[in-house]
């Protein structure tokens, strides 16, 4: 399994890993890591490696290996220097996007608040982002909504991760917002990130300490997607 030090600490910008297995194709394993990979509506990140002589190994995207939640693969650029099994490097993250990324995700989980229907699907950018709701009409009050929402980012509310048992996940089924993407279980515990008293749901991915690094928000497009589905957009204000 590769340590996700993201984690426990999503402000990391650089640390030191070592090196445990390269595909033919350039992909690089590590032993731990700060780079997220790609899940969950969630780019995964980008970076560089930089070796012990000073050469840097450029990453253009990160992802789990056919579905292997335990570990992140690091896609190098081509053309990009060799590494070996055993070689130490240290993992520097694309930190501006990466912030952004992690300012709109948890702006995300205030708009699942704002508008309580299932979520159908998601996507997460640096500049804007959407949720899809199974939801079949437009609430009419969206001036109102939308000032929620920056009421509920501006608050301070302090965002925190906790751990539940896979059991404990499975009895607390109320917790799970997404229709169609079931949060990972199977390793013994599920991660949970709780908003303050805003929110509690099951993710993986990274976010601010406090939900007034979020910025002001704004609602963008609402497109109707299937009979009772719609899509809800996103933007910084």
């Amino acid at each position: 399994m590769t340590e996700f030090l993201f984690r426990s600490d999503s402000y990391l910008r650089s640390a030191p890993a070592r090196v445990k297995a390269v595909s033919p194709e350039g992909g690089i394993v590590l032993d731990r890591t700060i780079f997220y990979a790609s899940s969950g509506g969630q780019p995964g990140d980008t970076g560089f490696l930089e070796t012990a002589d000073g050469s840097r190994i450029a990453i253009a995207a990160t992802v789990h290996p056919e579905g292997d939640k335990t570990q992140i693969v690091h896609l190098s650029a081509e053309g990009a220097p060799a590494l070996a099994p055993g070689d130490g490097v240290t993992a520097v993250i694309d930190w501006d996007r990466r912030y952004r990324l992690m300012r709109m995700h948890t702006a995300l989980h205030l708009l699942s608040v704002v508008f309580p229907f299932p979520v159908t699907g998601g996507s997460i950018g640096e500049d804007k982002g959407r949720l899809d709701f199974d939801m079949p009409e437009v609430p009419d009050n969206l001036t109102e909504l939308e000032a929620r929402l920056n009421e509920m980012a501006s608050g301070s509310h302090a965002v925190t991760e906790e751990w539940i048992t896979d059991a404990e996940m499975a009895a607390n089924a109320n917790l799970i917002k997404t229709m169609k993407v079931k949060p990972p279980t199977g390793q013994g515990r599920v991660r949970l990130i709780r908003i303050g008293e805003v929110d509690l749901q099951p993710c993986g991915g990274t976010h601010v300490r406090d939900t007034g690094e979020i910025g002001p928000l704004k609602l963008g497009k609402i497109e109707k997607k299937g009979a009772i589905n719609r899509r809800v957009a996103l933007l910084f204000g």
